[in-house]
């Protein structure tokens, strides 16, 4: 390598030629114009990282990873960050200040959820159609197995509305032990309350004007803005309903979520179910995209 540098500084200082500067420098002519042929083993790797990216635009190497490795591919975190960087694949980062997390005694980080079914959170999500009109998502997690388990969207949401979408999930699922969730109208309703009692569920309302006590709500909204509502265009109802239940399906049964080592909810799930049937409730059922999106497409507005 050295004496191809030298051949090559002295044609340039000199202004001989090449057959003079390897004659003089002793080097092979052969092996002074032999070019390396490389084979690119990163090409198909990156190729997938770019498709896998342009589906998800806002995922970072790590989630990518994952992707990656659910597809079949054997590939270290490491390298996918090297190839990640040097392809220019980074999302920006978005600063947030951070605030005190409080102690207060419904908080998620203070009364968290120990099994499936233990703890579910509910919360609302606002958005709005092309033609300016409001739409409201309630969106209700599993707090320990992070299942979206609902996605309601509509104009108006009320109480009577929230028992609904919550019956439907308690027939198939099964009920919780407790509800977190804010001091909003519709979740300190009386009918409410007075139904979830009946039911032997308990509420726990965290401190007004705390949101970050009802943590796993709020993250899982901030994953639904960024990755659905910042990114599409909603000309009615039914449209919102059908791209949120897909988006919903994916999120459950497909998504790995980094707090519960980059499985998939419905997988983790799964696996509590096997380890703990008798606290865990009922098996989730299992749906696939194209099901739901042809009932949602059914019921119509």
């Amino acid at each position: 390598m050295r004496r191809r540098k030298a051949v090559v500084h002295v044609e340039r200082a000199t202004d001989v030629s090449q057959r003079r500067a390897c004659s003089v420098l002793r080097q092979p002519r052969a092996t002074q114009r032999y070019q390396v042929k490389r084979i690119d083993k990163d090409k198909t790797l990156v190729m997938a990282m770019k498709r896998l990216a342009g589906k998800h635009p806002r995922y970072g190497y790590r989630m990518i990873a994952a992707k990656l490795r659910q597809e079949g591919w054997q590939v270290n975190r490491k390298r996918v960050q090297r190839l990640w960087c040097k392809e220019g694949l980074q999302v920006p980062q978005r600063r947030k200040r951070r605030r005190s997390i409080g102690v207060a005694e419904n908080a998620c980080h203070v009364s968290r959820a120990l099994f499936r079914n233990d703890v579910w959170t509910y919360d609302f999500v606002d958005d709005r159609t092309v033609d300016g009109r409001g739409l409201k998502f309630l969106t209700v997690i599993d707090e320990y197995t992070r299942e979206a388990l609902a996605i309601d969207v509509s104009r108006s949401i009320r109480s009577s509305d929230v028992i609904a979408v919550l019956e439907q999930l308690f027939t198939s699922r099964g009920a919780p032990r407790y509800i977190r969730s804010d001091n909003g109208p519709e979740f300190i309703a009386e009918a409410l309350k007075g139904w979830l009692s009946d039911r032997k569920v308990e509420t726990r309302y965290i401190e007004p004007g705390c949101p970050w006590e009802n943590g796993y709500a709020e993250s899982f909204n901030s994953r639904l803005r960024d990755e659905l509502l910042d990114r599409e265009l909603f000309y009615s109802v039914a449209e919102a309903r059908v791209l949120a239940e897909r988006w919903r399906v994916e999120y459950t049964n497909e998504r790995p979520h980094s707090s519960i080592g980059y499985m998939t909810p419905a997988a983790f799930a799964a696996e509590c179910i096997a380890s703990a049937p008798a606290s865990a409730g009922p098996a989730p059922r299992q749906y696939t995209t194209e099901n739901v999106l042809n009932s949602l497409l059914q019921c119509g507005t």
